[in-house]
């Protein structure tokens, strides 16, 4: 029951923070940028300023579904951000060619993350065959000490994974600022809109951090107890 209480109440929060993120998305896509440029444009300047050349620029899908693929060097820009020539295009574009410029660079918590995503999907995977036994009265007894210990472990991983991510976000957001700043790209009232819009995309990392780093306390907090 406990467990259900923190995701029902960190699902919330999470709730709010993504509404609060669209709400900024949506204001700053109605200011335009004085440099003109669409956000695959932006990417592909600062991608040129830092001698990358083997990342592709594609348009994706959905909305606020931006991403950098370090596996096949992609990013991929929702219609929104590849189109648009304004200042939430600007900010989202520059944030993703903030993470292929970590790739360039052997960013170090870029690099454990990576390592830790095929981690992560194996424990997310099981986690669920672990909440099926305990849903079937595996909780109990000898069976439910091991069961708490995997718990434990499962959880672990996805809190530690939400945790190296956190510095990730944040170092993308920090030379996306920088770049754009640096380049004129967006200036005074835009920069500051930019600044804003990449606060919000990180508290939904912060958000989903405390919720992972929450719930493994509450199960290493629980197989402590019943020793």
């Amino acid at each position: 029951m406990g467990y259900f209480i923190i995701l029902g109440f960190f699902s919330l929060i999470g709730f709010l923070v993504s509404g609060r993120l669209k709400s900024k998305f949506k204001k700053y896509s109605q200011v335009p940028t004085s440099s003109g440029m669409n956000g695959a444009e932006i990417a592909g300047e600062m991608l040129r300023h830092y001698g990358i050349n083997d990342v592709r620029i594609v348009q994706g899908q959905g909305s606020l579904t931006d991403h950098y693929n370090p596996t096949n060097k992609t990013i991929a820009l929702s219609p929104e951000v590849y189109n648009g020539r304004h200042v939430s295009a600007a900010a989202v574009a520059a944030h993703e060619c903030g993470h292929a410029v970590q790739h360039a660079q052997a960013y170090s918590m870029l690099t454990m993350r990576s390592n830790l995503v095929p981690v992560v999907q194996f424990s997310s995977r099981i986690q669920q065959f672990l909440f099926m036994g305990a849903m079937f009265g595996m909780g109990a007894g000898f069976g439910g000490s091991y069961l708490l210990i995997a718990l434990v472990i499962t959880f672990g991983i996805t809190a530690l994974f939400s945790l190296v991510t956190l510095p990730v976000e944040f170092d993308a957001s920090r030379r996306a600022l920088v770049w754009l700043d640096n380049t004129g790209v967006t200036r005074g009232a835009e920069y500051d809109g930019a600044k804003d819009a990449l606060w919000w995309a990180a508290m939904t990392y912060v958000s989903s951090a405390l919720a992972s780093l929450v719930v493994f306390l509450y199960f290493l907090l629980t197989m402590l107890g019943s020793d």
